[in-house]
């Protein structure tokens, strides 16, 4: 059973299944609904037949041709009208004049191919091409038990396809692991609670408890939350977490989704003495790493929990080269960065993102009551010849039609915000996952895969949705509202038409924005178990580096022809020689400080265990409140940790200094501005 619209050719929901049912021909009907007086007179055709396929995917008389989602055959009529109707809206839309193709092709996945690519984007290349690589040593180096499962799981798929195929020779797991069990396995780190910093804590299972603390990120309703609030723990991986795998059986069949805020659960992370992460903390360098590991760990996670992890394989995404609408994300900050170094979200996307904030967070129906097309139209290409030359008057543009441009420049882009290949990840983590909780830590994984510039564009729409939220009071647009809005422009892109199955994805789509609204704040912080395993990466990158250095003749060669050429000043009779770490000037528990901004540049600093990264600041601020420029003074300044075992860190305020130091004693300390 699958349907199809009329005229709709250029539109498709991407919450889409392998095997495509066969279309519904009685779905090009035309329906009827009354227009609510807060809708424009021009989209009466539009509601209407919202109304009709509402009531139609609700219709339990017709026997359905396939078993729909849980989350679908729950929801009732009313509470998807919004959904429809902007799809709808989309529709119209694109009716209006012609588009340039901007179409996303997908190719099949041949036997081991997907394996081999995974273990590609896990950064094991490695175990493909054979080379002794210490990238792919010192990740293999930092995984845990499940974590190993899932990398052993992928490449024992991978060799059997290829020596099936008969290819080439394919190295056993056992000779590149050294394992001599018939059934190879890596070897794994421990699984206890580590900090954000590498520290070991001692073995224990993670708590969840009822807490209510100043100390901690809190993500959850403010009026009228529940009374029992979970504390979310980032100590052990996800994975591990999960000792008991939850019954299919078990699962509620009817499940429902209520649209009202208080459905959702309250959840806490509580700082611990390292403080927390966020995304923009740590450098581009570690944060591949991170990407790396998120991919091995979320498919662990859906391992343990007995849930296929699909992927898109996308072949070729064509789109504009120029411009501001349908031009690949890359593109457009890559043309804004020469104006504004540095940016992180394309400026067009941040004018009408100010626009609306500036003006429409009042406006009633503001993303839901579709502005005027001529007029988006128009605004469209007024931008596109304008904008660069900054004589577009902003002025002119109405509240309802800035929301439209926006949704437009989200639905345009080549290949969607939260990208091709993890749309099927996001729809199964609501279709296959039962408890809130477990659909959030996957969706936590998630983000932290996306690419950069998709992640800080959705950070940033995010924030204006929960503002659009926040002032529901006047707007009417709460976030059940909000995310039935958002919802098909997100996860809609062009080339296909729509199917049933697709179609019935509406709830489960819309879901996934509510969460993504509500838990944004702790979906954009790096669990600290990721943290740690960076760091013990690049800690045995470093120990291989020093190992090989040793053993290269050439090197010692070199090193000793130059030393030996090098004029040192005559050592006085009886002098003794300290090891290095006895010749520091810095004792134990004492770190120097730089700031280079600043008119006093260094500072030795005791630490004592309740010293804070923030005690740090103000001390240096109070000793330079005299002598730094003006400018120094107005930015927002924080303590970095750089080099040792990361790369660079952008430290909580509240982190308790005597830990971190502990954990990464080779690092370099330096005060300057966060980056934005």
């Amino acid at each position: 059973m699958t349907m199809e619209m009329k005229d709709s050719g250029s539109v498709v929901l991407t919450a889409y299944h392998p095997h495509s049912p066969a279309r519904i021909p009685g779905m090009e009907q035309s329906f009827v609904q009354d227009v609510s007086p807060g809708h424009s007179p021009g989209s009466r055709k539009s509601f209407s037949r919202c109304r009709r396929i509402n009531r139609m995917l609700s219709n339990e008389s017709v026997p359905p041709a396939f078993s729909r989602s849980n989350s679908q055959a729950s929801m009732d009529s009313t509470s998807m009208e919004d959904f429809w109707c902007e799809v709808e809206s989309i529709k119209e839309s694109r009716e209006d004049g012609p588009e340039e193709a901007m179409l996303l092709e997908f190719k099949p996945a041949d036997e081991g191919e997907l394996e081999a690519e995974w273990l590609q984007d896990v950064g094991l290349s490695t175990l493909i091409s054979g080379a002794e690589e210490e990238d792919g040593q010192a990740l293999l180096s930092t995984l845990t038990r499940t974590q190993a499962a899932a990398v052993q799981k992928r490449y024992n798929t991978y060799t059997q396809t290829l020596r099936k195929k008969n290819k080439h020779t394919v190295r056993d797991v056992r000779d590149i692991f050294g394992t001599s069990d018939s059934s190879p396995t890596f070897e794994t780190v421990p699984v206890s609670p580590v900090s954000s910093n590498g520290i070991q804590l001692p073995g224990q299972k993670p708590v969840w408890k009822s807490v209510s603390s100043k100390s901690c990120l809190d993500c959850g309703t403010d009026k009228g939350s529940p009374s029992i609030t979970e504390e979310l723990s980032y100590d052990v991986s996800f994975s591990e977490s999960i000792t008991v795998l939850p019954k299919t059986q078990e699962w509620p069949k009817n499940q429902r989704f209520k649209k009202e805020d208080l459905a959702l659960p309250k959840f806490i992370v509580r700082k611990s003495r390292f403080g927390l992460t966020e995304v923009g903390d740590l450098s581009p360098e570690d944060m591949k790493k991170i990407r790396y590991l998120s991919l091995i760990e979320l498919t662990a996670f859906y391992d343990a929990l007995g849930v296929e992890l699909k992927r898109n394989r996308v072949e070729r995404v064509r789109g504009r080269e120029n411009g501001l609408f349908g031009v690949p994300l890359t593109v457009l900050l890559e043309n804004d960065q020469k104006k504004v170094p540095g940016i992180k979200v394309p400026l067009i996307f941040q004018k009408l993102l100010l626009k609306l904030e500036e003006t429409g967070l009042e406006t009633e129906g503001i993303l839901r009551v579709p502005g005027s097309a001529s007029r988006v139209k128009n605004l469209h290409q007024e931008l596109e010849a304008k904008f660069y030359e900054d004589t577009f008057d902003w002025d002119q543009v109405r509240n309802n039609d800035a929301a439209g441009l926006l949704k437009m420049f989200i639905r345009e882009l080549p290949s969607p915000l939260f990208t091709v290949e993890y749309l099927p990840a996001f729809i199964t983590l609501v279709e296959k996952i039962s408890k809130i909780k477990l659909q959030l830590q996957a969706l936590h994984l998630l983000i932290m895969l996306m690419p950069e510039a998709n992640r800080d564009t959705a950070k940033a729409f995010l924030q204006f949705l929960k503002k659009v939220v926040a002032n529901e009071g006047k707007n009417k647009m709460s976030l059940w509202n909000v995310s039935m809005i958002v919802a098909p422009n997100l996860f809609i892109y062009k080339g296909k038409r729509a199917n049933q199955q697709e179609m019935q994805a509406a709830a489960t789509t819309a879901h996934i924005v509510r969460l993504l609204i509500r838990y944004q704040d702790i979906l954009w912080t790096v669990p600290s178990f990721l943290i740690s395993q960076v760091r013990k990466m690049n800690e045995a990158a470093m120990n291989n580096s020093k190992r090989q250095l040793i053993f290269d003749k050439g090197v010692r060669k070199l090193l000793r022809r130059k030393t030996m050429e090098r004029e040192r000043p005559e050592r006085p009779e009886g002098a003794v020689t300290f090891p290095p770490y006895l010749q520091s000037d810095i004792p134990e528990g004492v770190i120097r400080v730089y700031a280079p901004l600043h008119s006093k540049v260094s500072m030795a600093i005791q630490l004592n265990s309740q010293t804070k990264a923030k005690d740090i600041l103000a001390r240096f601020h109070c000793e330079n409140s005299r002598g730094s420029s003006q400018n120094v003074r107005g930015q927002i300044q924080s303590l970095h940790e750089i080099g040792g075992n990361i790369g660079q860190h952008c430290l909580d305020p509240d982190a308790f200094m005597l830990d971190v130091y502990r954990a990464n004693p080779q690092a370099e300390w330096v005060i300057k501005p966060k980056a934005s």
